[in-house]
């Protein structure tokens, strides 16, 4: 190669001049009448990959790099699958040479033949390689006259076919086979097999669930060793340390042995390596302490993983905490993620809440930011009854210092953990309202919505409350979001401090009418309704506020929103008696009781899965799509700025500035396209008993406006019945599962559309809004989708949809709503059938709706006493439906509790005798007829199992819900 060197001395145009002559050179050679010998090929192929890795395009020189593979020469064959892997595209059509190739290769039982060609399919790892090799290399990798070398490859090469296509895959006998490699007596092929072995149990864990007692035995041999041990792999005095973590995160796969003898000894080698980490340094290199702890945060996450060792949990607690004051920035870091794990743990909370003045100290202190809010994230995980009052007031404190990035986040756990463990509102008010003057410009409105909620909801706390936003409004400079509090506190219940001189009526309407100019438009149209409320409460403000509203600023603003509430406030204040302004002014009432909004949405900004069992949304990489890969799983997919269609990660709309809405208060289906996973009721505009109504089934007036699901529509709105629809993605069942214990989320998502679901169900009917979000620039053309009934639905199920516009814009999103009937039980669920055309290409996508049986559900309140005499009377055998299951989720008593509320049901307190089993009852509301369902869910912690009873009126109704509930836990 030192014809290339000059290509470095020289100019840009240079280095081209000469690739361009060698390029032709090379041509002319390979195109020659004289054939070449295999070294000049080689020669020639490998100036071609060095001139592709300088940057410049290749076109030419495929077929000699593939007939190198077949010389038996390696630095030939050599070369030529290292062009292959680098240059060749997976859509070739040299493809079925190079596994010919291939195949010659891997059955010449050379050991350095079949390394390379091993190696080659994995780099490569297209499907058609899949399709081809998925069967043969497990059959190599378990043969028992398989070179060590060859194993290692084997295990890599498989494990990258099983990521790129699992379908392709075969489970079969070698499974088996292949976790006794764990015993292998060669240590790089007991790596290469526990990488496999980990990837492919987090499917099919059944299959290789005796890997725990191979793994545990090797992971003792390892710990247990001196360095000198196993010298080959020993690296700076830690024996096997790769091996050792993958070993430990594969036991994260499963639950604790259930064998004592496995159990203890595990629980010895993790106590080992606790030891370890206590031990003075055998070397004062970085490596050493790199892959010492390395190991130790590996063992801590399976202690944590595991949950069940009081001593091993204290014990990593205590490591952990030596960590905290560390110099090593990055231990820091980990130490504090850890421990935010443990303080969950009921064994180790304690223990962790030893450490709380470090942990301020490094949320004062600490110059990474990513540190700091890892601080911030433990001293909210270690928060209790105890010390709230220090944690919040801290965080408060930093909070006037911290950076810009994590302030929200800050501001949304302060306003969780005051809500939470608020032993006195008084303190949450003044907390709140602290909160809103140190940092107003990060509290979103789900936080100061949360403040109104529960001033509402708690008559004990309304005049401090009133009294208190008084106080904060007289400062110089204050924010809005003071503001729109102060509207709505002093609008309800101002006249709680009325008769104090310093804050009377006149007082209360200056005030607030002096930051009036000051402020944005959605704050000065909450600033007029609780004018025309002051109107109502003090009568003497009347005159005054009526020349405010009269006043050409408010009956001729530019702004409609403004003018209209002027206008029509002024004239409600006119013409109306007091009796009628009363009326229609009165007090709001209390809001339901529900999950705090602040919650779900610092669930929603950590990401899916965060905390949050019931919204895993989140997609499996490699999913496939249509057929094909899904591109969004890699980094490579750059979707449009459009992409996140439906909210999901946006900030509300700067317009929505109203108080969260409450029954019999207006929505609009613009707010509605915004923020779908708001907790709000989805309803189209017009008030909860419009809605109500609205899911009367149809009468011959709304015919105009619906499509019968059982008459062929136009194209644009496309609801038909079908006896045979498509078939449905592979996926659609863990889409569907996912949506048993929620109305809200997003149903599907790929690189070209997004489908987010919002509903409502009551008695025997529902409305569902569907999103459907176009995620690129290009026009979708002919979207059309199609409602349809498997089997017997359509006896079972009445849905009616309304038109969609068959064209959707690049970047648009169009809203489909569906109303619904339930006539009878059912098990299936309906498909919905989206087609449309991408680029003049027809896409065709099948899911399965999200409407299950439990969505028509009625909780139900029972006695002890009554719920036992039903218990009794259905006691036929057909009545019951029960069954036992492994967790496959962690087993918290909070998220158990949560999803059984979603299900459907009412959970009783006080009717098991074990405190720790959840009984629920309610009915099953059909037009048809009312089951009524009993049930019972005892969780075995130790065992991590579950025991599931279900009883109804009908045997069909029971074998249902409990295989629809049971996929829950």
């Amino acid at each position: 190669m030192c014809e290339v060197r000059v290509w470095y001395g020289k100019s840009k145009e240079a280095e081209i001049k000469r690739i361009n002559k060698e390029l032709a050179n090379i041509r002319s050679k390979f195109k020659g009448d004289k054939a070449l010998d295999g070294y000049s090929k080689k020669k020639y192929v490998c100036k071609l990959l060095f001139i592709f890795l300088l940057g410049h395009d290749i076109d030419f020189g495929h077929m000699e790099a593939v007939n190198l593979l077949s010389s038996n020469k390696y630095t030939e064959k050599q070369i030529g699958y290292l062009f292959i892997s680098v240059l060749v595209n997976s859509n070739s059509e040299l493809i079925r040479l190079i596994n010919n190739a291939i195949k010659n290769d891997l059955a010449s039982r050379n050991p350095t033949f079949m390394c390379l060609a091993l190696h080659c399919i994995a780099n490569v790892g297209s499907r058609e390689m899949a399709e081809a090799f998925a069967s043969e290399i497990p059959r190599i990798l378990v043969a028992g006259d398989t070179m060590d070398s060859v194993k290692q490859s084997a295990a890599l090469c498989l494990l990258r076919l099983y990521k790129t296509s699992p379908d392709l895959v075969p489970m079969g006998e070698w499974t088996s086979r292949v976790v006794h490699l764990l015993n292998d007596q060669h240590m790089g092929v007991v790596t290469a097999a526990v990488s496999l072995i980990t990837c492919l149990c987090k499917k099919n864990p059944d299959d290789f669930k005796t890997c725990v007692s191979l793994a545990v035995s090797r992971l003792s041999r390892i710990v247990s060793s001196a360095s000198t041990d196993l010298q080959d792999y020993t690296y700076y005095f830690v024996p096997a340390p790769w091996l050792s973590v993958k070993l430990l995160r594969l036991l994260q796969c499963y639950p604790p042995p259930e064998d004592a003898a496995v159990k203890g000894r595990l629980v010895e080698c993790l106590e080992t390596v606790l030891n370890k980490a206590q031990e003075p340094p055998k070397s004062k290199k970085v490596q050493h302490s790199n892959a010492k702890n390395a190991i130790l945060f590996e063992a801590i996450s399976l202690i944590i993983h595991y949950d069940s060792e009081p001593n091993l949990l204290v014990r990593a607690c205590n490591q952990l905490g030596q960590f905290l004051q560390h110099r090593e920035t990055n231990l820091r870091y980990l130490a504090l993620e850890s421990m935010c794990t443990l303080a969950s743990s009921e064994f180790s909370h304690e223990a962790v809440k030893t450490h709380i003045e470090t942990v301020i100290n490094a949320l004062k202190t600490e110059r990474d930011v990513s540190v700091r809010q890892r601080a911030a994230d433990l001293l909210y995980a270690m928060c209790d009854r105890t010390n709230a009052k220090q944690i919040v007031s801290e965080m408060l404190s930093y909070l006037e210092t911290a950076d810009y990035s994590i302030r929200e986040e800050i501001v949304l756990k302060v306003a969780i953990l005051a809500e939470k463990y608020a032993v006195d509102y008084s303190w949450y008010v003044d907390t709140i309202l602290n909160l809103i003057r140190i940092a107003g410009d990060y509290v979103s409105e789900e936080v100061w919505y949360r403040v109104i909620q529960i001033v509402i909801n708690r008559d004990d706390v309304q005049g401090y409350a009133a009294k208190t936003v008084f106080e904060a409004l007289q400062a110089p400079a204050c924010h809005e979001n003071m503001v729109k509090v102060g509207g709505y506190i002093l609008g309800e219940f101002g006249n709680l401090i009325a008769g104090d001189p310093r804050s009377s009526p006149l007082v209360q309407f200056n005030l607030l009418h002096s930051k009036f100019h000051l402020c944005s438009v959605a704050t000065r149209a909450l600033l007029l309704s609780t004018y025309i409320k002051f109107i109502n409460l003090f009568p003497e403000t009347k005159a005054t506020i009526q020349e405010v509203l009269r006043s050409d600023s408010q009956i001729r603003n530019a702004d409609v929103e403004l003018q209209q509430r002027a206008v029509e406030y002024l004239k409600l204040s006119s013409i109306a008696s007091t009796d009628v302004l009363a009326t229609v002014l009165e007090e709001m009432p209390p809001f339901p009781e529900r999950e705090s909004s602040i919650l779900a949405k610092l669930k929603k900004k950590k990401g899916p899965g965060a905390g949050n069992e019931l919204d895993d949304g989140k997609k499996e990489p490699g999913a496939e799509i249509n057929g094909g890969m899904d591109p969004s799983a890699s980094t490579a997919s750059t979707p449009s700025p459009s992409a996140d269609l439906l909210g999901l990660r946006a900030a509300p709309p700067a317009g929505s500035a109203a108080p969260p809405r409450r029954a019999g208060a207006p929505t609009s289906a613009g707010n509605l396209l915004v923020d779908v996973f708001s907790d709000s009721p989805a309803a189209a505009p017009g008030t909860e008993e419009n809605f109500l109504s609205d899911l009367e089934p149809p009468t011959e007036s709304s015919v105009s406006l619906l499509v019968d699901a059982a008459v062929p529509a136009d194209a644009g709105a496309a609801a038909s019945v079908c006896e045979d629809p498509a078939l449905p993605l592979s996926e659609a069942d863990e889409l569907l599962n996912k949506f048993v214990c929620k109305n809200n989320g997003v149903l599907f998502e790929n690189q070209l559309l997004q489908i987010g679901v919002k509903s409502e169900f009551r008695q025997n009917l529902g409305r569902m809004y569907l999103f459907y979000g176009n995620k690129t620039s290009v026009q979708f053309q002919s979207f059309t989708p199609t409602v349809t009934y498997p089997g017997e639905l359509q006896s079972q199920l009445n849905i009616q949809t309304k038109a969609v516009d068959p064209l959707v814009e690049g970047g648009a999103q169009v809203q489909q709503v569906l109303n619904i009937e339930c006539l009878s039980d059912f098990t299936l669920a309906p498909l919905i059938n989206i087609k449309f055309r991408y680029g003049g290409t027809l896409q065709n996508i099948t899911l399965k709706l999200p409407i299950t049986l439990n969505k028509f559900f009625q909780a139900t309140e029972m006695q002890s006493q009554d719920f036992f005499q039903r218990w009794k009377q259905l006691s036929l055998p057909q009545q019951e439906a029960q069954k036992i299951f492994k967790a496959n989720h962690p087993m918290d008593p909070e998220v158990t509790k949560a999803k059984l509320l979603g299900f459907g049901s009412a959970l009783l307190d006080k009717v098991d005798p074990n405190p720790d089993n959840f009984v629920g009852a309610g009915i099953i509301q059909t037009k048809s007829l009312q089951v009524g369902c009993l049930l019972r869910l005892e969780p075995n912690a130790q065992a991590q199992m579950y025991r599931l009873t279900l009883r109804t009126s009908k045997e069909a109704v029971s074998r249902h819900l409990c295989e629809l509930l049971s996929e829950q836990f």
